[in-house]
């Protein structure tokens, strides 16, 4: 291989982190940007509020139904890693929402109907795209079954109202929510990346569902620091759903979907071939 040859061979030559950035993908924007996004999502929640607030509530009993069935079937010991993986799926099941801020944006009307009969430009790529999402929650659930057996053994689940004590009340405990934090947070931040833009960009675009969740992590990393806080922003709003018995999923989500939307026009919009 002569001297002008540069082709990156595997053991010869490695790239470094900033040649995996796009500056055509890099939007520059503020830390907080987030912010902006979720005053505007606030502000098409408050439009025609009746749509939005029906949807929350078909999440809110669907996640209540969730949790009754893991619950009577005795399959209480994943609840807590359901409840995180709940945000690995939650982009897909926010596709209404987009609907309704996309209709706004061309000012189109939308109703409740309209939001539950969504025609995605890219089709059938968009139900594959959760499918895939939705194995991925199942594979954190295994993991979390595993690393509670890693801990603990193979013992029975001590249930719902003694597992916290558990937890908090020996080393091995510790030592579990550690390893959890750090395992779990490897899940959220891949599944953040690869779904935060891609079930938007299915609505929005032709494209098949591994090119939208490639471009999603493109995106995301080529504009980390606002993405990060974005993240942060909306784990916050997750956990406040969440100590309120899930009740605050009903404003919480949808402003969340509508924000999400204008997050995705922000980053994604420009620069991007339709």
């Amino acid at each position: 291989m002569g001297e002008t040859d540069k082709s990156y061979w595997l053991l010869s030559e490695t790239s470094g982190v900033g040649e995996t950035h796009d500056p055509r993908l890099q939007r520059n924007l503020p830390i907080f940007e987030g912010m902006r996004w979720l005053k505007a999502g606030w502000r098409d929640l408050w439009i025609h509020p009746s749509s939005s607030i029906a949807y929350g509530i078909g999440v809110f009993v669907l996640s209540v139904a969730f949790i009754w069935t893991l619950v009577q079937f005795g399959r209480d010991y994943i609840l807590f890693p359901a409840l995180a993986g709940f945000m690995i799926v939650a982009p897909f099941l926010a596709i209404g929402l987009y609907e309704k801020s996309k209709a706004l944006e061309e000012g189109r009307e939308v109703g409740f109907g309209s939001m539950l009969r969504v025609r995605p430009k890219a089709g059938a790529q968009v139900f594959f795209t959760g499918l895939l999402l939705c194995l991925l929650m199942l594979l954190w659930n295994r993991a979390a079954v595993l690393l509670w057996a890693l801990f603990f053994g193979v013992t029975g689940f001590p249930g719902i109202e003694n597992v916290v004590w558990i937890l908090l009340g020996s080393p091995y405990g510790w030592a579990m929510l550690l390893v959890g934090t750090v395992v779990g947070g490897l899940f959220a931040s891949f599944a953040f990346a690869i779904s935060v833009f891609a079930v938007p960009m299915l609505l929005d675009r032709r494209v098949d569902a591994l090119t939208a969740m490639g471009e999603s992590m493109k995106l995301v990393w080529n504009n980390l620091r606002p993405m990060i806080a974005w993240g942060a922003i909306v784990l916050a709003s997750f956990a406040v759903c969440v100590l309120t018995g899930l009740i605050g999923m009903i404003v919480i989500f949808p402003m969340l979907g509508h924000a999400t939307w204008h997050a995705y026009k922000a980053v994604a919009g420009p620069g991007l071939d339709p």
